[in-house]
């Protein structure tokens, strides 16, 4: 029997190839608590690199597959979330006690009030966190059907396959990377954390210059 972890996706690859990229695309974009601890661009990025044969070495993993597999589940996976958002997301996101969810869920909120909801769920694809909660809460907040389905659409495509494509094109280019996958998922996963980080600052800036006009009053 094969031990998988599913947190790590070089053992997700290895057990179930594409068909795995599928499964937790799926869930990581849709089903919010379960997806916050299931890897997203750290698993498409080393699917990509799989894709990418040399010499003798033929490729462990199909790209057209992979690619195929990451677009269903990151369109069919976001339109989950956002129905399980219309139909009690709001009292789900309110009763739960965690933390992750709940800075999620806020972030998410945000990111809808900032951008609006075309870019919001466009951008919300390439941030980590926000990304697993983003949909369910834009059920919650009664985003349209129509407006939410085409723009998760284009933002799951455009975040999936660029990723995938990614990860292919640094195979492809550069002999035994795939021996270094390792290495490789924590630049991703630091790369990933950046947007988020800005996020944050921009919100504890804003919050000081709130104070201080406070006091200022």
């Amino acid at each position: 029997m094969i031990a998988v972890n599913p947190t790590d996706s070089a053992s997700l690859l290895a057990a179930f190839g594409a068909l795995g990229v599928l499964v937790v695309i799926f869930a990581e974009s849709g089903l919010l608590v379960v997806g916050f601890f299931l890897p997203g661009d750290t698993l498409l990025f080393p699917a990509g690199v799989l894709c990418a044969g040399h010499g003798d070495q033929a490729p462990r993993l199909e790209l057209w597959q992979v690619l195929l597999c990451a677009a269903v589940g990151s369109v069919a996976g976001g339109q989950v979330g956002y129905i399980l958002g219309r139909h009690g997301g709001r009292a789900l996101l309110t009763r739960t006690s965690n933390r992750r969810v709940k800075e999620g869920a806020a972030r998410a909120e945000r990111l809808l009030a900032r951008y609006g909801y075309r870019k919001a769920l466009v951008i919300g694809r390439f941030i980590p966190m926000v990304r697993s909660v983003l949909h369910p809460a834009a059920g919650a907040l009664g985003v349209p059907v129509r407006t939410f389905t085409i723009w998760q659409a284009v933002g799951g495509l455009l975040w999936s396959q660029s990723m995938v494509l990614a990860g292919y094109l640094l195979g492809s280019s550069v002999s035994g990377v795939d021996n270094y996958l390792l290495p490789l998922v924590a630049v991703i996963v630091v790369l990933s954390l950046l947007p988020l980080l800005v996020e944050m600052y921009r919100t504890r800036r804003a919050r000081r210059a709130e104070q201080e006009e406070q006091v200022g009053e």
